[in-house]
């Protein structure tokens, strides 16, 4: 009884620790769960995975454990925050005390390679199926290429890696492992939309992205450092959702469409359904001091409009208006959008503006 107690009060003395206070693998606050094991604090979410592994050395808290099993993640490999699917967290932690890939420094990591390719279920675009097919990463062009079945007619298509995106999308895309991979072609954004049914594989996919689009960002940045790239590398976007919008008079129907509010490039993007390749059009959102604001509305003399809770989106060019299902989404909306309009402009957000203005 009296060792009970004593270990008791030095687990808690442990959790006190300013190091203790979040969890060990993906920073969520207030972590309830301890590995005895190997010595770390975990949230809940993340304690199922740690159940699953294998008995290790007993380490001295979480601070001591990053030490060990941290100790050489490259900088563009995405740790997990507490927001993120189950997969992200799962191989995080697979890798790290499972496979422990950051114990040593090495560069024998599949996704550190120069070239990195193989098969995924990529969803077409005429009837929707997923089809297997080949990718390739190659850094020595910066490109994403694709194949179908017959290779030997060259690429179906081939990517750069300049305006890569890719973000995990599970509950979209309807498969634990789903990725949507975007990019720009001519000022025009597009989407694909892919999975792979081993978790670790498609994990492995998304870290050779984020490398091969680090060392991209290394060349046409080169006195940038990596704490300035890394925001760049990927990101999830702000804001996803249905909104109903009408045309520039204002008269035109509304219209159901699904919207992407992209924080880094200020893009409000906008496509007839959440899985079409292609946009339907796009909105730049620039700061207040340029004319651009965002406010709730009720807007009179509109026709075809479902939903009741009205956005209006005021830019130096002309009013959109946006409506919104339920009073939570009109809210969420809002602060998201103003959000992006309290950044004050970067000098790439003035090339993205012309680009979209020349695009009317």
């Amino acid at each position: 009884m009296a060792n009970r107690e004593k270990n008791k009060k030095i687990l808690l003395e442990l959790a006190k620790l300013s190091q203790n206070c979040c969890c060990a693998d993906c920073g969520a606050a207030d972590p309830d769960w301890a590995s005895y094991t190997l010595g770390i604090f975990v949230c809940l979410n993340c304690s199922g995975t740690h159940r699953n592994l294998p008995s290790f050395m007993k380490s001295n808290g979480n601070h001591a454990a990053k030490n060990f099993y941290e100790k050489f993640v490259p900088v563009f490999y995405y740790q997990p925050q507490p927001d993120d699917c189950e997969v992200l967290r799962e191989q995080w932690i697979r890798a790290k005390y499972e496979r422990r890939e950051f114990t040593e420094k090495t560069s024998e990591r599949p996704y550190t390679a120069g070239v990195y390719e193989g098969m995924l279920w990529k969803k077409g675009k005429d009837n929707g199926q997923f089809l297997e097919r080949k990718f390739v990463l190659s850094v020595h062009d910066f490109t994403l290429k694709y194949y179908k079945e017959d290779e030997s007619k060259g690429p179906k298509a081939t990517i750069s890696v300049r305006d890569l995106n890719a973000t995990f999308q599970p509950e979209k895309i309807g498969h634990a492992h789903g990725l949507q991979i975007t990019y720009c072609v001519d000022n025009h954004t597009r989407n694909l939309f892919v999975y792979h049914k081993n978790g670790q594989e498609i994990v492995n996919w998304f870290n050779a992205i984020r490398a091969i689009r680090h060392a991209y960002l290394k060349t046409a940045f080169p006195t940038a450092s990596d704490e300035d790239l890394i925001p760049w590398i990927t990101r999830n976007y702000l804001k996803e959702g249905y909104m109903e919008k009408t045309g520039p008079l204002q008269r035109e129907p509304f219209k159901k469409r699904w919207f992407i509010l992209d924080s880094l490039d200020r893009k409000l993007l906008y496509f007839k359904t959440q899985l079409d390749a292609i946009e339907l059009g796009v909105v730049f959102i620039g700061p207040e001091n340029h004319g651009y604001s965002v406010s709730e509305c009720v807007p009179k003399g509109t026709r075809g409009n479902k939903w009741k809770c009205g956005v209006i989106v005021e830019t130096p060019d002309r009013q959109f208006v946006f409506m919104c299902e339920q009073e939570r989404d009109r809210r969420e909306w809002v602060e998201a959008l103003k959000t992006v309009i309290s950044k004050p402009m970067i000098p790439q957000d003035y090339t993205t503006e012309a680009n979209i203005r020349r695009r009317r």
